[in-house]
């Protein structure tokens, strides 16, 4: 199974893997198989939501993607499973896999992947130089 299909199940089928349909504990989950695929499959996720929203940031994929759908969130305590209401826990986990299945075009089309570098070091340039 590629990781296109392992997302699309884990996103119609969350309780199959163990989840509980809450953002933290799928985001974990996601991170426990980046991790276990050697940082090979969320490899420039983080680099591709700062292009994405065309803005540099410090923040680590898993907040990148909280403000990308509630921009006016304050991410303290994020981590909380009752920072969020239900259905907002269900709206960024389905948030979340969108946002992945998306980057998954990108990082497997090398043109595409090289150019979302290019744009990501080019907005750092001022800062790396």
């Amino acid at each position: 199974m590629n990781d296109r299909m392992t997302i699309e199940v884990m996103r119609d089928n969350p309780e199959g893997r163990g989840l509980n349909n809450t953002y933290y504990a799928t985001a974990m989950f996601l991170t426990g198989m980046d991790v276990g695929s050697s940082g090979g499959m969320l490899r420039g996720f983080t680099e591709w939501l700062v292009v994405r929203r065309g803005e540099c940031s410090s923040f680590y994929w898993h907040k990148l993607v909280l403000l990308d759908l509630f921009p006016d969130m304050d991410l303290k305590g994020w981590k909380d499973p009752g920072r969020l209401t239900h259905k907002q826990h269900e709206q960024v986990v389905q948030h979340l896999f969108t946002l992945v299945l998306q980057f998954l075009d990108v990082r497997d089309d090398p043109w595409e992947l090289g150019r979302m570098y290019a744009r990501h070091r080019a907005m750092y340039a001022h800062i790396l130089e």
